[in-house]
């Protein structure tokens, strides 16, 4: 069995519709759907069971889970929102229960991937998986981090692959329910599919109108290195960041959904960044994915924005 916890969530459902395509359904999907449309990811999946989160972490402290044979364990659930003010919240559904998970993973030698965030960087220009660089702006960013630093600090003795992926700018299917924390290209999709244009944000940051710039990579591709990680024949160990190498402007993902969607371009329209955001902004990020590609025998070949983009479209118009 492979457990995917936040398995109902945007990565997560990319991940077990991932798992279905290679004929994989034995799988345990773990998340929260008491106040959330995000089961409507999972009605064209195929997996074993579901189980809520509350109930999955008691069954865990129980001990209820320790003789059931577990392939993976591909951990994908947090609160996932940077304007999350609740600390005690973040830190309780980002750190503690990924420590319960972590312990229980390297006690039965399980294979655990799970989801860190570039948001570990915050205002860093640089992107390289190093101390140096990590800069959190928000109790998000600080969740992710500590655990990545816990991780590090608990690896001796542990004999098998402990993976934590920091994800860059993701999008793709899927992530309808996200509302605000939904990806920019989903939001300009959907701007542009109601109303004919996009709004942007003005400069900021030294760039200009719409020129800040981020590492975008599709989904499926965060999909595929997290499958590929929890497969390793040799253990793999240590934070990684999974983006595409690329920085790409806001400017160029309005350009890529006018050509994918066959669409005439308007003109943009600039508005002013609200001035609570502008402190806690990142107006650049690029994924040193160097120590990504080290990793022996892992096919790492992310697709170009425009690839991602006109993919995302054409599931949007299937319907996802």
């Amino acid at each position: 069995m492979i457990i995917v916890t936040g398995g109902a969530g945007f990565i997560g459902a990319n991940i077990v519709a991932a798992l279905n395509h290679l004929g994989r359904t034995r799988i345990l999907i773990v998340d929260n759907l008491e106040k959330s449309d995000k089961f409507l990811n999972l009605r064209d999946l195929r997996f074993f069971d579901y189980q809520d989160k509350r109930e999955f972490r008691e069954a865990l402290r129980q001990g209820r889970w320790q003789n059931i044979p577990i392939t993976a364990i591909l951990h994908q659930g947090a609160c996932s929102d940077t304007m999350e003010y609740d600390g005690r919240y973040m830190m309780d559904n980002n750190y503690q229960y990924s420590k319960e998970l972590f312990h229980f993973a390297v006690a039965r030698k399980i294979p655990f991937v799970y989801a860190s965030s570039a948001a570990t960087y915050g205002d860093s220009s640089r992107f390289a998986e190093h101390p140096d660089n990590e800069n959190p702006l928000n109790i998000y960013g600080y969740s992710k981090l500590l655990f990545d630093r816990y991780v590090a600090q608990n690896m001796e003795g542990v004999e098998s692959t402990v993976a934590g992926l920091r994800y860059f700018n993701v999008y793709g299917p899927r992530e309808g329910h996200k509302g605000r924390m939904a990806s920019m290209v989903h939001q300009l999709h959907e701007q542009i599919r109601r109303t004919g244009r996009a709004r942007l944000f003005a400069g900021s940051g030294g760039y200009g109108n719409g020129e800040q710039r981020r590492d975008f990579i599709h989904v499926a591709d965060v999909a595929a290195i997290n499958l590929a990680l929890a497969e390793q024949s040799e253990p793999v160990r240590g934070v990684f960041n999974v983006g595409t190498g690329v920085s790409r402007s806001f400017n160029d993902i309005v350009a890529s959904l006018y050509q994918a969607m066959n669409k005439t371009p308007e003109p943009i329209e600039y508005v002013p960044m609200p001035e609570g955001l502008a402190a806690k902004y990142q107006n650049f990020t690029e994924a040193d994915i160097s120590k990504l590609l080290a990793i022996r025998g892992l096919e790492v070949r992310p697709a170009s924005l425009e690839q991602g983009v006109a993919a995302f479209v054409r599931a949007k118009e299937a319907g996802l």
